[in-house]
């Protein structure tokens, strides 16, 4: 049993969900270092399981072998916490237990979890799709993603891919330079916003948009957030041209 401060939880974990990510894992490492210290407490136990994953069908995996534990947990029915025994999946290595809450996502009913276009969406579906019973479930982890700048591990795990120059146009004039990175745009947030009208602040960790924080990532020393978050605080619509490679803004 390992104990650590968080800052060495996450310093621990984040190399393993940053290169699932990275792989294809559809969770973000926030989210997946969140749920890991909501679910363990901040300790590594021996048998590497970072998310209560029960045995289930039992049902082995190319990172799961049958390994098993048995603990006390509990659990939320009918609005009653219920003090509980369970048996767990126990890893050979914290990368297995990555890669198999992966293919545990692959089932139907977190759908909603591996298109999330967010990590607090992510969270809230994680909830909604009943991966755990305790109803303050996805506020828990919302709440640590911001009180330990998680989002800074969604920003690592991205920092790879490359970044293409993109065109802003808002009312059919150019308005502003963003980057595509990975299917998503991202734009100047203080240039831009201004233009929309927003209120743009920062809170030493993320680009704030009238007061919210939003997804950040730093490009040449200023912070940019996705298009579609600033054009839905704006109330604005957004159009995509592959051909020009330019996103237009409209109201």
């Amino acid at each position: 049993m390992l104990h650590m401060t968080r800052e060495e939880f996450f310093a621990r974990l984040a190399p393993f969900a940053i290169r699932a990510r990275r792989e294809g894992s559809p969770m973000f490492p926030s989210v997946r270092l969140a749920q890991n210290l909501l679910e363990t407490g901040g300790v590594i136990h021996p048998w590497n399981n970072l998310g209560g994953i029960k045995v289930g069908s039992g049902r082995v995996t190319p990172y799961w072998r049958g390994a098993s534990v048995n603990r006390k947990t509990w659990e939320v029915y009918d609005g009653r916490k219920v003090n509980i025994s369970a048996d767990f999946r126990a890893y050979d290595t914290l990368y297995d237990y990555y890669k198999d809450q992966d293919i545990l996502l692959q089932l139907p009913r977190y759908e909603r979890v591996s298109t999330a276009d967010s990590p607090e969406e992510q969270a809230r579906m994680l909830q909604a799709s009943g991966y755990a019973t305790d109803p303050q479930y996805a506020s828990k982890l919302i709440s640590i993603i911001h009180q330990y700048n998680l989002k800074r591990f969604d920003n690592e795990a991205a920092a790879e891919g490359e970044a293409y120059p993109v065109q802003v146009m808002l009312q059919n004039k150019q308005a502003a330079t963003g980057y595509l990175v990975e299917g998503q745009t991202w734009v100047p947030a203080r240039h831009l916003g201004k233009l929309l009208g927003l209120r743009i602040g920062w809170n030493g960790k993320e680009v704030t948009v009238n007061g919210k924080p939003r997804t950040t990532r730093i490009f040449e020393g200023r912070g940019y957030v996705p298009v579609r978050e600033l054009a839905e605080a704006a109330g604005a619509d957004v159009a995509w041209e592959q051909e020009t490679r330019t996103v237009r803004l409209s109201r």
